[in-house]
């Protein structure tokens, strides 16, 4: 399945989470986000599946937008509402005068210092570990650009703003430097990152409703993976080992016992799942991809196929599913698409050097075989002449290819 999905990420989850829950959904081991959210915060958190994934190095630089609100008064040791207050609290009241003054001075390139629970590396470690240690976390400021910082409301103690960000720019630490520049200390109280690039909310859907899209997913639509024994095709034993974790709610990654649920059941922290029997000891059992009752007859192999065994091609796809997706043309539009006829997409796979019926004299293309079906960023070469940057596509029936770069 080869997809770009934008979650609306709730709050409580970690970007980790949702990746995790999407593949036990989407039944699709390769899967990866577009850009971290902290638990704390909601919103737009895109997701690439399948051979999309190796787009991602294409949005590591990309804008964001985040609306949030920021508590003055006192300050926290991770600089949002979750941490622990470093400083005592005060009784504030705010002036929309002082604060637009105080935010002219966090707009355009500044210099920031990232919040010590962070991802930040000191030394090879991860700066959140240190800080969770109770370890002193030192780390440089970085240079990062606030493109725009309109304030909302002020109330109070409260101030509510729109922001527009390069990548890399923290809100906490924005938070916490604006306590620190009025001396009462401050802390981001709640933050929703309204896009990601071309991605915005009005293309999110929550994870419920990917739960509801996929119950369309029929077993008999799949088609079972090269290499999978017929004890791994009729195991029903709880999660096999090669297949992703997946945190239920309420959930750890250190939870050793994995269950197989009804995909929209994994999302509801007050699911009632229900007790798995074995093929020998019912005459029908339920589809962890579906819901659906099967009997023997029905079943694949014999039994219902799990992630490791199943997998759904393009054209299998649901309708419903795939309304979710962007659709592969709005991706990148910084980038002209051009469509390839059969003899041009072949050449294409292979990685060889193609003449492309473009004249923008844009650096890269996306180039597609019909109307979907994206197989490749090209870089311009010459004139017309391109060669394939990253191949989207399978060179052979039976697996993926290694993306084709221009040396």
């Amino acid at each position: 399945m080869n997809a770009v999905l934008i979650i609306d990420k709730p709050a409580g989850l970690t970007s980790h989470d949702v990746v995790n829950r999407a593949r036990r959904i989407l039944r699709e081991r390769s899967i990866g986000h577009l850009g971290t959210l902290d638990p704390l915060a909601t919103g737009v958190l895109p997701l690439v599946t399948g051979n999309l994934t190796r787009l991602a190095q294409f949005y590591t630089s990309s804008e964001k937008t985040y609306e949030g609100t920021i508590r003055f008064g006192f300050a926290t040791d991770t600089y949002d509402a979750e941490g622990e207050p470093t400083t005592a609290p005060q009784t504030v009241s705010l002036s929309r005068e002082d604060v637009e003054a105080l935010a002219g001075r966090f707009r355009g390139v500044i210099e920031q210092t990232p919040p010590p629970f962070s991802a930040k590396k000191i030394k090879g470690v991860p700066a959140y570990k240190l800080a969770r240690q109770q370890r002193e976390v030192v780390l440089q400021p970085v240079q990062v650009e606030i493109k725009e910082l309109e304030i909302l409301t002020v109330e109070l103690d409260r101030v509510r703003f729109r922001a527009r960000v390069a990548s890399g720019t923290y809100m906490r630490s924005v938070a916490h430097e604006m306590g620190r520049a009025l001396a009462c200390g401050a802390h981001l109280e709640s933050l929703r990152r309204t896009s990601v690039a071309e991605f915005t909310l009005e293309d999110a859907h929550t994870l419920e409703q990917l739960a509801e899209a996929a119950r369309s997913i029929s077993p008999t639509k799949g088609r079972i993976k090269n290499g999978a024994s017929s004890k791994d095709q009729a195991s029903l034993g709880g999660t096999p080992e090669n297949s992703p974790p997946v945190l239920l709610a309420g959930q750890t990654e250190s939870t050793t016992e994995q269950r197989l649920v009804d995909p929209a059941q994994s999302l509801s922290d007050n699911s009632d799942e229900e007790r798995r029997q074995s093929p020998s000891a019912a005459p029908s059992i339920q589809c962890p991809i579906t819901g659906i009752m099967l009997t023997n007859k029905e079943r694949p192999g014999g039994a219902c196929t799990d992630s490791s065994s199943f997998t759904l091609s393009k054209e299998e796809t649901p309708e419903t599913l795939e309304a979710l997706f962007v659709h592969p043309r709005n991706l990148l539009p910084n980038f002209p698409s051009v469509t390839a006829d059969e003899p041009t997409a072949a050449r294409i796979r292979s990685g060889r050097t193609i003449n492309l019926p473009d004249f923008s004299r844009a650096r890269q293309v996306k180039v597609f075989a019909g109307q979907r079906d994206l197989i490749a960023i090209a870089t311009r070469v010459a004139g017309t002449l391109f060669h394939p940057k990253i191949v989207l596509c399978d060179t052979s029936p039976g697996g993926a290819d290694a993306p084709v770069r221009r040396p």
